[in-house]
């Protein structure tokens, strides 16, 4: 703690060697490239950076949020609000202004390889999603909703995944009986949710052991079945389709095969609906920092990305963008997983703590700034005779 602060740990003691001349450089043009995001050095805003090696500079310049954030989870500095350090650094677009050369192969490797191929799709699964349930259970809300709440009318972050799961049955027109295909899981909070209040059996298809088991106990007396199961291999027919939080994973590479699966498997009057992070820029590039630590082989779509996925394949019914609810939600995260850390810290060590801070805050940011949006898309075949209108 420091000031009484929540979630800050105490500073670290600066080291004893002297900054070399090139640190002094390279700290004056941080200093400069802060200042036109109204960030200073060793400041007292709650925004403001406090440095405790000479060293962290040139991380940052040689390798943008890698270096950063390594430094960050090595302890080379803190911010009391780091929340509000990214969002004044992305609405300054700090970000573009750092380009190290050093990260050019990243780009590479995600434009010309497909880093979510069949065999490398289960990476994310193994190395995020299956940290742990006991560990997801006490940071998100009690039915394990790990995507963007929906805050309209809701006061707590339970309220607010209720919506969201409500907002996304009446989107898709569920009616009992319906056959429903969820693409990417999780543990099963939409399908529950779902097959409870109206009536409908679910199949849902995850790259997580963890979230398969935990799921099958939590509903084992409704009518759903969760597989361990890349979803290319789907191949049968649905009334409903939905995927909330799982196109992120997909790859550029393979969102028309995403939507190739879709077509097939939804029947010719049904509904899906793709819930999605995504970028403003198609031409950005997962951040290197997130890709090595938080989800393996991530990569953020763009609207035009997914336009080009589904051109020819689906009628666009509706666009609906709530990412500013985003921002709220991973803060309520960061404080469920703050006050549950003491049961934690022995398993998973101060090292991890930062990292899981850093990603929880860096990501508000991130929607705070509007760097990052979050869309519901509804699609269908041919378009609903009459239109489709948005619930309320």
């Amino acid at each position: 703690m420091v000031d009484g602060t929540p979630g800050i740990s105490a500073p670290m003691a600066i080291p004893e060697q002297a900054p070399t001349g090139e640190d002094t450089r390279l700290l004056r043009l941080m200093g400069a490239l802060l200042a036109e995001a109204d960030v200073r050095i060793n400041g007292d805003r709650p925004w403001d950076i406090r440095l405790h090696s000479p060293q962290v500079a040139e991380r940052a310049f040689s390798l943008g949020n890698l270096g950063l954030g390594e430094a960050y989870m090595d302890g080379s500095w803190d911010c009391q609000a780091l929340d509000e350090f990214f969002c004044h650094l992305l609405r300054a677009r700090i970000d573009q202004r750092v380009q190290p050369w050093r990260l050019i192969l990243h780009a590479l490797r995600v434009r010309l390889l497909n880093l979510q191929s069949v065999s490398r799709a289960w990476q994310v699964g193994e190395a995020h999603y299956d940290l742990g349930n006991d560990f997801y259970a006490a940071m998100l809300d009690p039915r394990m909703t790990y995507t963007c709440g929906y805050w309209a009318n809701a006061t707590t972050l339970a309220e607010a995944q209720e919506a969201k799961l409500e907002l996304i049955c009446r989107k898709l027109r569920l009616e009992p009986g319906m056959r429903v295909l969820d693409i990417g899981c999780g543990w099963g909070s939409f399908m529950g949710y779902a097959a409870e209040r109206y009536g409908v059996e679910c199949v849902g298809v995850t790259v997580s052991r963890e979230q398969v088991e935990w799921a099958s106990q939590r509903y084992a007396g409704l009518p759903l079945s969760f597989r361990l199961q890349d979803y290319r291999e789907l191949n049968e027919p649905f009334d409903r389709i939905v995927s909330v939080g799982m196109f992120e994973h997909v790859g550029r590479r393979n969102h028309r095969v995403f939507m190739e699966v879709a077509r097939r498997c939804l029947a010719g009057d049904g509904l899906f609906l793709l819930h999605t992070i995504g970028k403003n820029r198609r031409a950005g590039v997962p951040d290197p920092w997130v890709d090595r630590y938080i989800f393996p082989n991530g990569d953020l779509p763009s609207i035009g990305q997914i336009g080009d996925a589904v051109d020819g394949l689906f009628v666009v019914e509706d666009l609906h963008n709530f990412g500013a609810d985003y921002d709220r939600t991973l803060m309520a995260w960061h404080a469920n997983f703050e006050a549950a850390w003491p049961r934690f810290a022995d398993q998973l060590g101060e090292r991890f703590r930062r990292m899981w801070r850093y990603y929880l805050l860096s990501c508000a940011g991130a929607f705070r700034a509007r760097n990052l949006q979050l869309w519901q898309w509804v699609l269908s075949h041919q378009g609903v005779q009459g239109g489709y209108c948005r619930p309320l």
